[in-house]
């Protein structure tokens, strides 16, 4: 899989994918996300709503996400899960480490 960025100011960046977030696209995201934020966009927004399935691969790649923006002073923030995305949110629990955004303007309103 291919992520999509889009850098949208204030060293925000937007990482869009479509298909699957398993232990094979999960590495891409990983280096995709430290790609941005070594170059200045330590805020990023992962928009989901095209991810069709993810499993725990995917889940720790964004847990991984996470921690590669935190350290370089950022955040990430996850947007528009889709449905099965959703569940593995909820049932991991990670969804209170990681609550989903509606929007990728209201990802970073505050």
């Amino acid at each position: 899989m291919e992520f999509q960025t889009e850098t949208i100011g204030d060293g925000v960046v937007v990482i869009r994918g479509e298909g699957r977030l398993n232990m094979v696209s999960g590495p891409t995201l990983r280096e995709t996300v430290l790609r941005e934020v070594e170059a200045g966009n330590p805020r990023v927004v992962v928009e989901l709503s095209r991810i069709a399935f993810m499993d725990s691969s995917g889940l720790g790649a964004l847990i991984g996400c996470l921690k590669s923006a935190r350290e370089k002073g950022g955040d990430l923030r996850i947007v528009a899960p889709s449905t099965q995305v959703s569940m593995v949110l909820r049932l991991s629990n990670v969804d209170t480490i990681l609550p989903p955004y509606e929007s990728v303007e209201g990802a970073y309103r505050d």
